[in-house]
């Protein structure tokens, strides 16, 4: 068929952030079945499994040295049926996407790059070709932090052919997303291509996301455009206010870049209950505040990241899904272009986007750790010289817009004939405007 592209960013869960390397199936049905009666109407339709759903002895914090995964015959990862009792007798993740798709959702599953090691060392056939796994791996190209793979050698005609087989098998099983792990730290562009073409003959449309994202260069984002559906721009994210604020600077570089021919990701939503059974961290409702959890949503809203949530979602809290749920913040994601910072100064960040009907949003951050109260001239955020009416996109409420026709200390930076809008900003937090 063909590597699904996405007019608009993708939208969904994952299970990393709650779940680690330990998703059951029955975790997966709950937050698939919540998000389908909650989140669905909103447009998130994306339930993805993240990596180790091969390994019977997954546990939290880590990865098994010596993990004894579940393969078929030709070296491909299965279901740990223990943990996916559906996947029972050979049938894979084929009863779980069904189920899926019955609610109205997608389906996606994580993958790491290259072949098992436990493959290589058996030296299993692939699959419709004169190869064997241990004559297809590169054990010169590993990744450094998971144990249970090593590369493929794409000199080897086998090489596509094991990708070949893992995309039919993916596409038989009805898989509509992949995320494929270790493409980017470093580039690894063969493995890249030679994924991207496997699902481009692919028998169904499936996206690609690839990860990890750490010190990705702009100089690949035409490569990236051609092989991928959305691509990470940064290493995991957690609750942490450090990490929300070092993608500032990030998403300032991709989110010109970002559209229908590929997403810059900036990582899944560290928010709503997590660290239940992850690798990082115990159960908590993350440890970022209220404020800081809209400064993230209205961030990578602004710059038309992928949201992916990675709470789990019937033991969240209320305030935490309402979050996922304000239609008019969704529109910036789903709707808008131009998206571009403004103005980065004395702990301030401004961006600015446009609508296909006029309208015109401005999202300014506070970084400081203080609450402080700024005005500002409307056209210094892109809102024009006197806007008839200004909306706080969050709380649905009008905000004030004060004609100046003198200069004053009460609205410094402010021109005479132009209007100002005094903010209130929490500590990290931010207001989302709409003109």
């Amino acid at each position: 068929m063909t590597l699904r592209k996405t007019a608009t960013p993708p939208m969904g869960w994952n299970s990393w952030d709650s779940y680690g390397t330990t998703v059951t199936e029955a975790e997966v049905l709950a937050n698939a079945a919540f998000m389908a009666e909650h989140l669905l109407p909103h447009g998130w339709d994306t339930v993805v499994v993240d990596i180790d759903w091969a390994d019977p002895t997954a546990r939290s914090h880590g990865y098994n040295e010596s993990a004894p995964l579940v393969i078929d015959e030709f070296g491909r990862v299965q279901p740990d049926p223990v943990r996916f009792p559906s996947a029972a007798d050979g049938a894979g993740f084929a009863p779980l996407a069904a189920r899926l798709h019955g609610l109205g959702l997608k389906f996606g599953i994580h993958i790491m790059r290259g072949i098992p090691r436990i493959a290589v060392d058996r030296d299993l056939p692939v699959l419709g070709v004169e190869a064997t796994a241990a004559g297809i791996a590169d054990p010169t190209n590993v990744c450094e932090w998971n144990p249970h793979y090593v590369g493929l050698d794409h000199r080897r005609p086998g090489a596509a052919a094991y990708y070949h087989s893992l995309a039919d098998q993916y596409a038989q099983w009805g898989v509509d997303f992949i995320k494929a792990d270790d493409m980017l730290w470093p580039y690894q562009t063969a493995e890249i291509e030679a994924l991207s073409t496997a699902i481009e003959t692919a028998p169904r449309e499936i996206a690609l996301s690839l990860s990890p994202g750490r010190d990705l260069s702009a100089a690949h984002v035409d490569h990236l455009r051609a092989h991928a559906t959305m691509w990470r721009i940064c290493d995991d994210l957690w609750d942490r206010w450090d990490d929300v604020e070092a993608n500032f600077a990030r998403l300032a570089r991709w989110a010109p870049l970002a559209g229908p021919d590929g997403w810059p990701d900036a990582d899944m939503l560290p928010l709503g209950r997590i660290g239940i059974r992850a690798e990082r961290g115990e159960p908590r409702e993350g440890a970022l505040t209220l404020a800081e959890r809209r400064t993230l949503v209205t961030l990578w809203v602004m710059a038309r990241s992928p949201l992916m949530i990675g709470g789990d979602l019937p033991t969240s809290a209320p305030e935490t899904i309402a979050l996922f749920t304000n239609d008019d913040v969704l529109r910036v994601l789903n709707t808008s272009h131009r998206n571009r910072e403004l103005l980065r100064e004395r702990g301030l960040v401004v961006w600015a986007a446009e609508g296909p009907d006029g309208e015109r949003w401005a999202a300014v951050f506070n970084l400081d750790d203080r609450a402080r109260v700024e005005p500002f001239d409307t056209r210094s955020l892109s809102l024009g010289a006197a806007p008839s009416s200004v909306v706080d996109v969050w709380a649905s409420e009008p905000v004030a817009v004060e004609a100046v026709h003198e200069q004053s200390d009460a609205a410094r930076s402010v021109a005479p004939g132009s209007s100002v809008v005094r903010l209130a900003l929490e500590p990290h937090g931010c207001v989302l405007l709409r003109a």
